[in-house]
């Protein structure tokens, strides 16, 4: 799969993640479980592809000028 996500866009995605997955250890009762949000943050950050953003055309990678 092509990659659709930038290092800028990764790293946001990354630092959202850890501080989504955080809200399990600090909010209580069945309302944590929004933390697990994080995973999603998480991985889409790491393998940069977002299954989101392909329907659209959306990216977020420099594209690289093709030499003539």
């Amino acid at each position: 799969m092509k990659s659709n996500i930038g290092t800028v866009d990764s790293v946001i995605r990354i630092v959202l993640g850890l501080a989504v997955l955080s809200l399990l250890f600090v909010l209580d009762g069945s309302l944590r479980y929004i933390g697990l949000l994080g995973v999603v943050f998480l991985v889409t950050g790491f393998v940069k592809v977002c299954p989101l953003y392909m329907p659209f055309g959306l990216s977020t990678c420099r594209t690289v000028p093709e030499k003539k």
